[in-house]
């Protein structure tokens, strides 16, 4: 089985002395384990950092037995922000979602499409209000969205209390409406409780997974965004 794609990591670990395990999404196959032989040496590992893009060329002798990668770098991101401790909490809270909620080997191209958005526009002011909406896209292409065409009647309110699946929720309106404008940092903290409530519920908690730390401290630390 080969094939080449492209893709973004998710994760790495080491496999033997001079070999790791690579975790990527890519575009055409979704998410796909490989080994990538020479991946501890210096001049690899430095750009097989998480969320960086990367052209992948994949070789397997058996559907049921992992791969092996040869690797390009095509777009670093990680690095763009070492500097930036909320914006690579974020970029973490990206890959352990991802890396949980993804199905193996199954094409997923509205949520590649999405990630891959939302990584070129991270330099923008709003970012973080953009990867709010990203986890919304995500989670309604997982199909653990709600139905949002039955809420009327939420003009001039900041919040609203609504039941999905019988748990009660309350949702900053801005969510719904789409309308940016005055948005305060309170608003954007319980946005990401509630996306994060609404994950847990779904998926996290009827399958006795823990919800990743790195999301949590995003959303604990996100108070602190200017």
């Amino acid at each position: 089985m080969n094939w080449e794609n492209e893709g973004f990591i998710l994760s790495k670990r080491k496999f033997r002395e001079n070999a790791i395990i690579l975790e990527v999404f890519t575009s055409d196959f979704g998410k796909v384990n490989g080994i990538v032989y020479g991946g501890t040496s210096r001049k690899v590992k430095n750009y097989l950092q998480l969320t960086n893009k990367i052209y992948l060329n994949y070789v397997s002798k058996s559907e049921n037995r992992i791969g092996y990668f040869k690797t390009e770098l095509i777009e670093a991101f990680a690095p763009r922000y070492f500097n930036n401790k909320n914006k690579i909490l974020c970029l973490n809270s990206i890959t352990s979602i991802l890396r949980i909620l993804l199905p193996e080997n199954q094409k997923s191209k509205n949520i590649y499409n999405s990630l891959e958005n939302l990584l070129s526009h991270f330099d923008q002011n709003d970012w973080f209000l953009n990867y709010l909406y990203w986890e919304l896209n995500l989670i309604s292409n997982l199909g653990f969205g709600f139905d949002t065409d039955k809420m009327s009647n939420i003009n001039g309110q900041k919040y609203i209390n609504i039941k999905i699946d019988n748990i009660d929720y309350k949702i900053p309106v801005f969510l719904i409406s789409k309308d940016n404008v005055n948005i305060n940092s309170n608003e954007i903290y319980d946005g990401l409780l509630f996306t994060r409530k609404l994950m847990e519920n779904k998926f996290f908690i009827p399958n006795n997974i823990k919800f990743p730390l790195s999301r949590k401290i995003f959303e604990n630390k996100f108070l602190e965004i200017n």
